[in-house]
């Protein structure tokens, strides 16, 4: 079986093909709408991954992420960020 062109398109080589971790609860989140907690950020999500809902480390806590078509090909990190948005306080007068 042959990685698609567009999972190949990562920073990864063609001929390792595209990076990914063997869930053994797969078929189980597909069914029973569980979702699969996992630190592994920089798998690869494959067509298969559609529909299944993960929940990916950020390096504190558990982020969900919901897993659509136009996902796949990226990575699982992309879409728990790390880093939170920097807002001014304001001052008391």
């Amino acid at each position: 079986m042959r990685p698609t062109l567009q999972l190949l398109k990562s920073g990864r080589s063609a001929w390792k093909g595209p990076y990914f971790v063997a869930f053994p609860n797969l078929r189980d989140a597909l069914t029973n709408h569980v979702p699969i907690k996992t630190q592994a950020r920089s798998c690869t999500i494959l067509p298969n991954f559609v529909g299944i809902r993960f929940m990916v480390h950020n390096g504190k806590d558990y982020m969900p992420v919901n897993v659509t078509q136009d996902m796949v090909g990226h990575k699982l990190g992309e879409f728990a960020h790390t880093k939170k948005r920097f807002t001014y306080k304001a001052t008391k007068k």
